[in-house]
C-alpha cells in the first residue's frame, strides 16, 4: 500500500512533510522566474484567440432572440464585456504580483482550510464549463465529419432517448479525446497554442461570416427591424442579458491570478486585457449578431447556433464539393478555436484548484484531466436545449461566484491594503489560520452576497416571487459582489486581524531550506541577489514585492 501511495504523490517542494503535505505542491508554489514568460501581447492573442468560440456567438445572437435590436444587442456586449474587463484586472493584479494562482490566492481571505469550498465551488463551475464547450467542439467535430462525408448525418442512432444521437456523440466523443493532448502541456507553453487559434479562428470566423452575408445578398431584413419589446420590459431584458455577458466572464473573473502568474511585469496584464478583451468579444459577437440576422433571408428562420447554420449549408447532403470543403475549413477553425477556449477557461482553472484540494496526489496537469472527465460524464448537450436555458444557468451560477470574487477584492485592496504574507498562505500556523484554517468574516460576507441573491434564484425556478426580488437577481454579479465585499469590510472593522508586515511580506522561503526560519541567514540574504535580475520587472508594484528565497 506505501508503494502505492507513493506512486499516487506529486512532487513536493523540500521541507513539505505531515500536514504540509495536504497545503502544498509545486504547483500552488510562487510561479517562479523561467516560467514568468507572458509578455503584454501574449494577452492580447489570449483574449482574440478566446473571444473567437462559439459561445460568443451565441451569447450574442441569442440577445436578439430575446426582444433587442442588433444595435441595442451590440451594445449591451459592449458594456457588459467592459465591465467584465474592469473586475478581471482587479483580480488579476495580485496575481502578476506575486506570481500566485487561484487556489493559493484566496487562502489569504478564506483561510487555508476555509478557501477549499471557494475552490471547489470554483472548480465546479470550470468542469460544468468545460463539458460545454466540449460539446459544442464536438458539434464542430460533426460538420466536419459531415463535410468530408454526407452518410455520416445518417449513422444510426444506437442511444435513443438520450436527448442526443451516436453521430454527435461520436464526434463529441472525438473532440474531448484530443482536448487531452492540449491538457497534458504546462500552462506557460500553452501560449503557443492561443497564438495559432488568434490565426485559425478568426479566419473561420471572418469566412462564415462573409459567406452568409454574401448568401443573403446583405445582412439581412432584421437588422432594420426595432425591438421587440419596450418600455420596462426592454430596460430589464437589456439589464439580464448585460448581466449574461458578464456571467460568461464570472469563472475567468475569479481566476484571473492563474494567468497573470505567468505574467513576467505586472502592467502586462492592465491596459492589455481593459482594452482587447471587451473590443475582441464585441467584435465576435457582431458577427454572431450579424449572422443571425442573415439567415432570415437565406432559411426563412432565425438561426443562433453558427454549427446549425453549417449544417443547414450542406441541405442534408446534397450540397456542392465547394460548399463541402468551405464547411470543413471552417470546422476546423471552429475546433481549434474551441479547444484553445476550453483549455485556458477551463482544463487549466480547473486543474488549479483540483489540485489544492488533494495537493499529495493531483498536480494541474492531473486536475485538467478529472476535469475532462468530468465535463464528459455530464452529459452537457441537456444545458444547450435551448439558449434560454443556457443563459439562466450563466446567470443562476454568477451568484455564487461574485460572493467569492468580493471577498477577494477586498481583502487585498482594502482590508490587506495590498500586503501578503507568501509563506503564511502554506500553513495554519501562519496569518491565515485564522479560526481552525477558516476566516470565519470571509463566510459571513459569502453568504450575504449568496442571501440578498436567494429569493430571486428561486423565483428562476418557477415559484413566484417577489418583483422587487427578481429584479435584485438580474443584478446578481453587482448585488452579490457589492454586499459580500461590504459585508467583509464591516466584519473585518468590528473583529481586525492582525496584518503582516511590510518586512514580512518582503521574504518568501515556503518550497525552500529556509522554510520557516524566516530566510535570516546571510545564505539566503545572498542567493536573492542571483535572483535580482529576474525580479527587476516587478519593482513598480507598490507594496507587493516578493523576494523569492532560495538555495
Amino acid at each position: 500500500m506505501d508503494r502505492i501511495i507513493k506512486f499516487l504523490e506529486v512532487e513536493h517542494p523540500e521541507g513539505a512533510s505531515g500536514t504540509d503535505m495536504f497545503l502544498i505542491n509545486e504547483d500552488l508554489l510562487p510561479v517562479v522566474p523561467e516560467h514568468r514568460t507572458w509578455k503584454w501581447w501574449n494577452y492580447i492573442t489570449f483574449w482574440l484567440a478566446d473571444s473567437f468560440n462559439l459561445n460568443t456567438f451565441m451569447i450574442a445572437s441569442s440577445m436578439v432572440g430575446a426582444g433587442l435590436s442588433w444595435w441595442q444587442a451590440w451594445l449591451c456586449v459592449i458594456i457588459g464585456y467592459s465591465i467584465a474587463a474592469f473586475f478581471l484586472v482587479l483580480n488579476a493584479w495580485p496575481g502578476a504580483v506575486h506570481h500566485l494562482i487561484f487556489p493559493a490566492y484566496i487562502r489569504a481571505s478564506f483561510g487555508v482550510y476555509g478557501a477549499l469550498w471557494p475552490v471547489f465551488n470554483r472548480a465546479g463551475m470550470a468542469c460544468i464549463w468545460y463539458g460545454v464547450q466540449a460539446w459544442i467542439g464536438g458539434e464542430c467535430v460533426y460538420t466536419l465529419l459531415c463535410a468530408m462525408s454526407p452518410h455520416y448525418a445518417n449513422i444510426p442512432n444506437g442511444i435513443p432517448n438520450s436527448g442526443t444521437t451516436t453521430s454527435y456523440f461520436v464526434a463529441f466523443f472525438i473532440f474531448s479525446f484530443v482536448s487531452l493532448f492540449a491538457i497534458y502541456q504546462p500552462i506557460h507553453k500553452i501560449k503557443h497554442l492561443f497564438t495559432v487559434k488568434a490565426v485559425l479562428a478568426p479566419a473561420a470566423g471572418l469566412g462564415l461570416f462573409g459567406w452568409c452575408i454574401a448568401k443573403a445578398g446583405g445582412v439581412g431584413a432584421f437588422i432594420h427591424e426595432p425591438a421587440t419589446v419596450s418600455g420596462g420590459e426592454l430596460g430589464w431584458a437589456f439589464v439580464i442579458q448585460l448581466m449574461s455577458c458578464i456571467s460568461n466572464m464570472a469563472t475567468l473573473i475569479t481566476n484571473a491570478v492563474d494567468f497573470a502568474s505567468r505574467s513576467s511585469a505586472p502592467s502586462n496584464v492592465v491596459v492589455p486585457q481593459l482594452v482587447a478583451l471587451p473590443f475582441t468579444f464585441s467584435i465576435v459577437s457582431l458577427f454572431g449578431i450579424l449572422i443571425a440576422s442573415s439567415t432570415q433571408s437565406i432559411f426563412g428562420e432565425f438561426i443562433w447556433s453558427p454549427n446549425d447554420i453549417m449544417v443547414a449549408l450542406l441541405k442534408d447532403g446534397t450540397a456542392p464539393h465547394t460548399t463541402r470543403a468551405g464547411v470543413a475549413f471552417i470546422s476546423i477553425g471552429f475546433i481549434v478555436a474551441q479547444l484553445g477556449t476550453n483549455i485556458a477557461a477551463n482544463s487549466i482553472s480547473a486543474g488549479c484548484d483540483l489540485t489544492s484540494l488533494a495537493p499529495r496526489f493531483i498536480n494541474i496537469r492531473r486536475g485538467g484531466f478529472i476535469c475532462a472527465l468530468v465535463g464528459f460524464a455530464m452529459c452537457p448537450w441537456h444545458l444547450l436545449s435551448s439558449s434560454n436555458n443556457f443563459t439562466t444557468y450563466l446567470s443562476a451560477y454568477s451568484v455564487f461566484l461574485s460572493s467569492i470574487a468580493g471577498v477577494m477584492v477586498t481583502n487585498y485592496y482594502v482590508v490587506a491594503k495590498r500586503r501578503l504574507h507568501v509563506d503564511s498562505l502554506y500553513t495554519l500556523h501562519g496569518h491565515y489560520g485564522y479560526f481552525y484554517g477558516v476566516n470565519l468574516r470571509a463566510y459571513g460576507a459569502y453568504f450575504a452576497g449568496i442571501a440578498i441573491n436567494i429569493v430571486g434564484f428561486v423565483g428562476v425556478t418557477g415559484v413566484q416571487v417577489p418583483e422587487s426580488a427578481t429584479h435584485i437577481y438580474d443584478l446578481s454579479w453587482f448585488t452579490g459582489f457589492g454586499v459580500s465585499g461590504l459585508v467583509f469590510i464591516l466584519l473585518n472593522k468590528i473583529w481586525p486581524v492582525e496584518l503582516p508586515t511590510d518586512a514580512e511580506c518582503e521574504v518568501v522561503t515556503a518550497g525552500t531550506p529556509a522554510w520557516g526560519t524566516g530566510g535570516d541567514s546571510e545564505i539566503y540574504r545572498s542567493s536573492f541577489d542571483s535572483k535580482e535580475k529576474d525580479d527587476k520587472e516587478m519593482e513598480g508594484a507598490e507594496g507587493g514585492r516578493a523576494k523569492i528565497v532560495s538555495v
